[in-house]
């Protein structure tokens, strides 16, 4: 029974540490004319209209704000300024059965464009 739950828990180990790291891509990219300030007025309530608790921290060329997760990496939204508006990425961990329709917040992240 030993020699099974090494490699076992090795594999889980592998498993949960590949679920709590953050992607390197953006699930979506956005463009939007507000600045970021104004998108993160807009979308801060959306996402705490859907019960989701946003901490949000910001630079004077940005925002981030970020959703956490209960089963995956923590959703992040960052609205950076850009010459026309703002350049918004949203970072999304889905789990496998809710790829077919977007979240609150990816439809939050959308409607304040």
């Amino acid at each position: 029974m030993r020699p099974l739950f090494v490699p076992a828990v090795t594999f889980a180990s592998l498993l949960l540490a590949g679920c709590a790291s953050a992607p390197n891509d953006p699930t979506l990219t956005l463009q939007t004319k507000k600045t970021p300030a104004e998108y993160a007025d807009c979308v801060i309530p959306k996402l705490q209209g859907s019960a989701l608790n946003p901490t949000v921290s910001q630079t004077q060329r940005s925002y981030r704000i970020v959703v956490p997760s209960k089963v995956a990496a923590d959703n992040v939204l960052e609205a950076y300024k850009a010459p026309n508006g703002g350049k918004v990425f949203l970072y999304e961990r889905h789990l496998l059965a809710s790829n077919f329709m977007p979240s609150s917040f990816e439809r939050a992240a959308q409607e304040c464009l």
